[in-house]
């Protein structure tokens, strides 16, 4: 935390999203960091009170709060979208106190993200102020992330250390606040309502998270076989109504504008960044989307014979796909879910992959 709140820092974002050069000295200590995390696994799944591993999960998921914005202006992107008055006509240039401080790939461009999160946000956009716009959306983050672990624990502490302990996760949402955070408690809630017999709510859940961001979707079809396989019953009601409610609200106050946010999310998915695997091996990136549609058959087959690997599911596709450090939520929350150990250890093997992501 010292060494990334120094002034001048090259791992806190100025305005813009730019950052200066390689975080030698941070990068070593995050590191260690991760060594010690994996090693902290291993001692825990020998045996461990799940209460202690949640307080200490709560201590690494909020301390980053104390610092700066960290590695990523995304927090002040989705503040520039909060302040204009319609995020998918308008865009961060055309609102002068938040411009400056919009990621710069963001600057001239309309929100990719869904309904539910342009909504929640709106309020952040009163404030005049980069810096409390920023810690709220970190703060938010990071209860987010609790209520993740919380949720997909099941009271079980391996679980809860796999995501709480993690130092990629601190970092990525109490330092930076994506709204990823926000999408899987929204995807853990309706996992344990469903568990519940809590249907109607559970189906709310999944509608709410899909329409933060699209992504979910994926994992609907693999519940729905596995539904069907184990004699399971879901609740559509509560995902029909919850869906009309949002995107009516959505088009009363923005027209059918927001239908715009799959066409710049569409685009990011094309985007060749520097860590996507395709670009690091040298091969056309529709080889590894084709590759993930040939495995999602397979996982659409075992979800048919009664088991929904959600965590494979998003493991595999953050492999074929570009891939932000913060996406590790996906696979990682599920995983531990799931208490899959194949996906466990793909969920971990990307994350040692990608904490160098933006530091060298």
């Amino acid at each position: 935390m010292v060494v990334e709140s120094r002034a001048g820092s090259p791992v806190v974002p100025a305005p813009g999203g730019h950052l200066g050069g390689a975080a030698g000295l941070f990068l070593e200590l995050f590191v260690a960091s991760f060594a010690v995390y994996v090693v902290a696994l291993a001692l825990v799944r020998r045996g461990a009170r799940f209460t202690h591993v949640f307080v200490l999960a709560c201590v690494i998921q909020l301390a980053p709060l104390a610092g700066p914005v960290f590695l990523s202006s995304d927090a002040w992107t989705y503040w520039s979208y909060a302040r204009v008055h319609d995020p998918y006509s308008n865009t961060p240039s055309d609102d002068r106190v938040a411009a400056r401080y919009a990621g710069t790939k963001y600057l001239h461009d309309t929100s990719p993200y869904g309904p539910a999160f342009s909504l929640v946000s709106r309020p952040v956009g009163l404030t005049t102020s980069a810096s409390l716009a920023a810690w709220l959306f970190r703060a938010a983050a990071a209860l987010c992330v609790l209520a993740t672990t919380w949720l997909v624990a099941r009271r079980r502490a391996f679980a809860a250390a796999l995501v709480g302990w993690n130092p990629l996760v601190a970092m990525q949402f109490a330092g930076g606040g994506h709204n990823d955070a926000l999408m899987m408690a929204l995807v853990a809630a309706a996992l344990v309502l469903g568990e519940r017999k809590r249907l109607q709510a559970a189906g709310a859940a999944w509608a709410l998270a899909v329409l933060v961001k699209w992504v979910p979707l994926l994992l609907l079809p693999l519940r729905a076989l596995e539904a069907r396989a184990t004699g399971r019953r879901v609740g559509h009601v509560g995902f029909a109504t919850t869906v009309v409610a949002t995107l009516g609200l959505a088009t009363l106050l923005w027209q059918f504008h927001w239908l715009r946010s799959v066409t710049p999310l569409a685009h990011d998915a094309q985007i060749d960044t520097h860590y996507a695997l395709p670009h690091r091996l040298g091969v056309p990136p529709w080889t590894f989307l084709v590759a993930y549609g040939v495995a999602y058959v397979w996982l659409l087959r075992e979800a048919a014979r009664g088991r929904a690997r959600l965590g494979l599911a998003f493991g595999l596709l953050m492999v074929a796909v570009p891939d932000p450090g913060w996406y590790v939520i996906w696979p990682l929350a599920l995983s531990a879910w799931d208490d899959d150990d194949a996906a466990t250890l793909l969920s971990l093997g990307l994350c040692a992959y990608l904490l160098p992501q933006r530091l060298t």
